[in-house]
């Protein structure tokens, strides 16, 4: 099993849904970065369960405790160690799914690899896992911002509801971001989704939607050209993330349906700095980022858990109802944006330190 992300700046993560504590380690961050609890914590409250009428009902402050790596407010340079311990679990809410397969959960999958799961809330697979990603990227948000590269998301879709397509982001900011329990930065396109995801939990449902995030300040020349694509490697990382169901860079999927001299990004050069006209690219060219903005939209699936009974088979085979029970998210977006955040800053914060190595005058 894979529980690690990273080559020089590395998070791994340990812990399930309704064990004691979740957890990690970030290996190879760099000495002498301003790294307090308090910082990491105001990215795990962005996260945390039980925020609003849309998000699930499990009260967990997750807080986190920080066992190594940092000293008088400073990173070590030496692995940092972290916990966060569960304090909501209600493990029986899951008993009534001991011996069936939930539609469109990892529980048949995991069964058939494994031989031996852990139900309660899906364990290691269950999106609890994501607080741990969290803190991986408030570390590395820390270390870009060292940089001046900034990482930012917001939703743009929920199901068919998208953003106002005049509403210019260039100046957008995680206050703009974060004055919505939606995370939608244009006031009546959130009020919008905010009602059809109250509309749909009311109704024991769910939908999905798509995140778009944004990374500014980004140098040219960062990533690698073959096999560690930098839109390759931000892809694996999000596409690792619980629900997620298709990664578009730039003009994405709707560039395919323009001519070359449409989608071509020409440079200009101007006050001796070298840019391009058009960004259809989305930053990243030959697997390394041109200095442009890096821009992103990851699709999300509706929940698989809803509050209605579904068909479904028994560990035995044989035919079985899978009860809707428990607290979940009517729609997983909101809670995602920091997760989203997190992986890509991880993704940026590993691409620069390998960049170091690719040519003697680098530092």
């Amino acid at each position: 099993m894979s529980n690690t992300l990273g080559t020089l700046f590395k998070l791994t993560t340990f812990g399930e849904s309704h064990g004691s504590a979740i957890g990690g380690v970030i290996d190879g961050c760099p000495a002498g970065l301003e790294l307090t609890s308090e910082m990491i914590q105001a990215e795990l409250d962005r996260r945390k369960p039980g925020q609003s009428k849309i998000t699930t009902q499990r009260k967990e402050s997750d807080t986190v405790q920080i066992l190594s790596g940092v000293f008088e407010g400073k990173t070590l340079g030496t692995p940092i160690g972290f916990i966060i311990p569960n304090q909501d679990q209600r493990s029986k809410d899951y008993s009534h799914i001991k011996d069936v397969y939930r539609p469109s959960h990892a529980d048949y999958t995991w069964q058939m690899k494994y031989g031996h799961r852990d139900y309660r809330g899906g364990g290691r697979s269950s999106a609890r896992e994501t607080a741990s990603r969290v803190v991986g990227g408030a570390v590395a948000q820390a270390f870009l911002s060292t940089r001046n590269i900034e990482v930012i998301a917001w939703v743009e879709r929920v199901k068919d509801l998208t953003i106002d397509n005049a509403y210019d982001h260039s100046g957008v900011s995680k206050t703009d971001v974060d004055q919505t329990i939606v995370r939608c930065p244009h006031l009546a396109s959130a009020e919008q989704m905010i009602s059809l995801i109250d509309e749909t939990r009311k109704k024991g449902d769910t939908v999905g939607g798509s995140i778009r995030c944004i990374v500014r300040g980004m140098p040219a020349g960062i990533g690698e050209p073959v096999f560690d694509k930098l839109h390759a490697e931000l892809a694996k990382a999000l596409f690792s993330i619980n629900a997620v169901k298709g990664v578009e860079l730039g003009s994405g999927i709707q560039g395919t349906y323009d001519y070359g001299s449409e989608q071509n990004d020409s440079f200009a050069s101007t006050e001796g700095e070298i840019k391009t006209t058009s960004n259809n690219s989305g930053g990243i060219q030959g697997g390394i980022s041109n200095g442009e903005e890096i821009s992103l939209s990851i699709a999300f699936k509706p929940v698989a858990t809803i509050m209605q009974d579904q068909s479904t088979v028994d560990t035995a085979g044989q035919e079985a109802v899978a009860k809707g029970k428990g607290r979940h998210d009517p729609c997983v977006l909101p809670r995602a944006v920091p997760i989203v955040e997190a992986m890509t800053a991880m993704v940026i914060a590993d691409a620069l330190l390998r960049g170091r190595a690719s040519r003697v005058s680098n530092r």
